[in-house]
């Protein structure tokens, strides 16, 4: 099955499971946690709040050489959507991808995720753990903070907590 295909297909609509793709094309599910669902929905809201000439998006599909990843929130500049659009999956990372730790993800996971991000052109990529602590990278390293999104907060509070 090609990614529109997984996309379309009537038994896969509706699983509470986010799904990506291996580098053999097999389909590989991760349960979803309401907490995770929050912590992506703040860190939307603050990269539209703070991102300039761009947008935010959550659940964000990319073709990587490992297969297609979905980014559990991508920040796209105006350049980049002009380019690509919503075309499905996006052949190349939006210039930053965020991932959210969760209960089935590890950090080695995320180490990994984060090389084929690179690789496929985002500038950076960050990590929120499941406290809302969050990372940032550039293809150097880890930076103290963003150089695309000014004054991006270090931790993602949840309102009602």
């Amino acid at each position: 099955m090609n990614w529109q295909e997984v996309c379309s297909h009537p038994a896969l609509r509706d699983l509470p499971f986010k799904l990506e793709t291996d580098h053999w094309g097999h389909i590989v599910m991760t349960p979803a946690s309401n907490r995770h669902s929050w912590l992506q929905s703040e860190i939307q809201d603050a990269m539209r709040q703070r991102g300039r000439d761009g947008y935010a998006v959550i659940e964000c599909s990319i073709a990587t050489s490992a297969g297609v990843k979905v980014a559990d929130v991508a920040w796209a500049s105006l350049d980049f959507l002009r380019l690509h659009g919503t075309v499905n999956p996006y052949p190349e990372a939006p210039e930053i991808v965020v991932e959210v730790l969760s209960e089935s993800n590890t950090r080695a996971e995320m180490e990994e995720k984060k090389a084929f991000y690179f690789a496929c052109g985002a500038r950076e990529f960050w990590l929120c753990d499941a406290d809302g602590d969050m990372l940032f990278f550039d293809v150097g390293g880890r930076i103290d903070h963003s150089g695309l999104i000014a004054n991006f907060p270090a931790r993602i509070m949840l309102p009602f907590e």
